[in-house]
């Protein structure tokens, strides 16, 4: 069986054919012209094809997305690039104040089709700055949607649904997962591949034959193969038993399509890279209690990195970020207890 493509090129792939299919898509950012093709190399070949609709910029955060506000309500679909997701937090006022609120507040609804793209988390030595994960910065803005990448999920349907919203969204790309391969069902020698709700809303990665989880985990897109490690390891050597669900819409969050599994678990793990305090994790665990709270056979458990700025060097940078310890260590403590 060939190996599956790397997630950066089913990106890539995804913003290729949205150019191809529609002349009103745009894209916006910091060097992404070729042969740079961006920091990450996820608008390679973009400018030579369509060097009207790819628009470099300098180096201002707020003002490249407020230009790209504008040219989402002009009618126009437009991709915006954030070379760090860290500057996200420079576009706050842009993304919070204007493109969530300028779909209600003109007397009649607006579309406006707009992805930001957040290349976010560590693991990569790139130190305070460029390393954070900022989801949950974003949480609770009405009209603002929230996507993560995942190890799952073909780009090219999750760009086509965001857009399709006709509400800014924004995508967060954990870098870690750029340069690794999708996860497709029949590559893995004890995990198989599926996906849950009607859009396949979550990706699942389950033990063969294992219909009742010990332990439910939830990831997100970057967590997500720390979390499959972990499982890995407690299923060989104890026998536990983890299903992992990596959903690539973060908020607002949907639990009707993994309810009925919550139900059968004997635990529930939520698992992220944002440090502890107003998180996604904690929101997901609001869902689940709201919905599940007298059917749970346990207390939620979240994992965090630590609360610390990311240091540079790689022995300190993993005493702060989450690793797949930390997630194999909160199940083992789950069913300990």
């Amino acid at each position: 069986m060939p190996r599956s493509e790397r997630i950066v090129e089913n990106l890539n792939a995804a913003l290729h054919r949205l150019f191809a299919e529609d002349e009103l898509v745009y894209l916006i950012g910091e060097d992404l012209l070729d042969p740079y093709g961006g920091a990450f190399k996820v608008a390679k070949g973009l400018s030579s094809k369509y060097p009207d609709r790819v628009l470099t910029t300098p180096l201002s955060e707020s003002g490249f997305v407020g230009v790209a506000n504008g040219l989402a309500l002009c009618g126009n679909k437009v991709v915006t690039e954030i070379m760090f997701g860290d500057f996200a937090l420079l576009s706050f006022d842009q993304l919070c104040n204007f493109a969530a609120k300028s779909v209600t507040m003109y007397g009649s609804r607006l579309p406006l089709r707009l992805v930001v793209r957040c290349p976010v988390g560590g693991h990569r030595g790139y130190g305070p700055t460029h390393s954070q994960s900022v989801q949950k910065h974003f949480i609770g803005v009405p009209n603002l949607w929230l996507y993560e990448m995942t190890p799952l999920h073909d780009n090219g349907a999750v760009f086509a649904e965001m857009l399709a919203r006709e509400e800014p969204c924004v995508f967060f790309e954990d870098k870690t997962l750029y340069g690794q391969r999708r996860w497709v069902d029949g590559d893995d020698d004890v995990f198989r591949f599926d996906f849950l709700g009607e859009r396949g809303q979550y990706g699942r990665a389950t033990p063969e034959d294992v219909d009742r989880p010990d332990c439910v985990v939830i990831a997100t897109g970057g967590t997500a193969p720390l979390a499959l490690e972990a499982a890995r390891r407690l299923f060989l050597e104890s026998e536990i038993a983890c299903h992992v669900l990596v959903p690539y819409r973060l908020y607002p969050f949907d639990i009707d399509p993994i309810s009925s599994l919550l139900e059968r678990a004997d635990h529930i793990v939520v698992v992220e890279e944002s440090v502890a305090g107003g998180t996604w994790g904690a929101e997901v665990a609001q869902h689940i209690y709201g919905r599940l709270w007298d059917r749970l056979n346990d207390r939620i458990r979240l994992v965090h990195s630590a609360p610390s700025i990311i240091p540079t060097a790689p022995h300190l940078e993993r005493q702060v970020l989450v690793q797949s310890e930390s997630v194999y260590a909160t199940v083992r403590e789950a069913i300990r207890d």
